[in-house]
């Protein structure tokens, strides 16, 4: 039987604080209370807030603060939901993952995407292709990424990207596994069936979920690929408490209320996670509405967790 394994969402959408050293003090108060639960941590890759927050809310570095957390938390394993391939050299990727691979003993994984946050591409001076240019680009980044892992050294030659004769050394040991996030059908899962080692969806019910599956499945008979050998991870947004009420209650409380994934109490969100994990779903990356408070967090790890093990 698979096991289901669970992760914790550095959440961006808390209402109450509105400094970075705030938000930072937050964010280890709560990995204090509940780090020993979870498998692992995963940042968002943005520059500026998603568009239902002010501008001036705090938003981390995501590769900063992937280095910082894991040298604190050793014990979890740490990701991206997703990084840009946009906005850090694909070689360079490389290098750094490796590197805090070695660092943390193996606790790397690399969650990477083609990228969609259109406003903050323009704000920091990137190009913004059109997304068939940016899923080209991603997988010209997955290659190189990949090639310069396992081989002494890597030259490659894409429309996009190019490397000659790039070192990473030292090799990661294991080799991280590779998330691609997205779920555009014709060519992102296109980009899963032949690189991924695990796929990222989001934002979208069980029957939505279902068939994007489908289309997977299609892509990876294309390609040659094991279906099976993509491990299905997904990201929701989580609203949890004691009781129905309560969990509908922070729901509304959240500037996140109209793209909650999952809601209720224990026996509920049980019963939600369920439906995905009768797909073949085994990996959940949660952001918890209540933060900066821990209880949801604590609640679904004292009561969630354990009807998953």
């Amino acid at each position: 039987m698979t096991k289901i394994k669970f992760g914790w969402n550095v959440s961006t959408a808390a209402s109450n604080y509105m400094t970075g050293a705030t938000f930072t003090e937050q964010i280890l108060s709560v990995l204090n209370d509940i780090h020993a639960f979870y498998d692992s941590v995963w940042i968002y890759d943005h520059f500026h807030a998603p568009p239902f927050l002010a501008d001036d809310y705090p938003r981390l570095e995501a590769w900063t603060t992937t280095a910082y957390l894991a040298r604190a938390f050793p014990n979890l394993y740490f990701g991206n939901i997703v990084l840009g391939q946009s906005y850090r050299n694909p070689a360079l990727v490389a290098k750094m993952v490796a590197t805090l691979q070695a660092l943390t003993n193996g606790k790397a994984i690399l969650g990477i995407g083609a990228g969609w946050m259109e406003s903050e591409y323009h704000a920091y001076g990137y190009e913004f292709p059109k997304p068939s240019v940016r899923v080209k680009q991603l997988e010209e980044a997955v290659q190189i990424i990949r090639m310069m892992w396992r081989e002494k050294r890597a030259t490659f030659e894409g429309d996009y990207y190019q490397v000659k004769g790039a070192l990473c050394e030292p090799k990661p040991d294991p080799i991280p596994p590779i998330m691609i996030g997205g779920n555009g059908e014709k060519l992102t899962l296109r980009v899963v069936a032949k690189y991924a080692d695990w796929w990222n969806g989001l934002s979208l019910d069980a029957e939505g979920m279902a068939h994007k599956l489908d289309i997977l499945k299609v892509h990876c008979d294309d390609v040659g690929r094991d279906y099976d050998d993509i491990t299905k991870t997904y990201f929701g947004i989580i609203s949890i408490a004691e009781t129905e009420a309560q969990a509908k209650q922070i729901t509304s409380a959240s500037p996140r209320r109209d793209t909650t994934d999952f809601e209720g109490t224990p026996a509920q969100v049980i019963d939600q996670l369920q439906a995905y994990v009768d797909l073949g779903f085994s990996y959940f990356m949660l952001d918890f509405n209540d933060f900066p408070n821990s209880d949801g967090s604590q609640l679904f790890a004292e009561e969630v967790i354990p009807a998953f093990s």
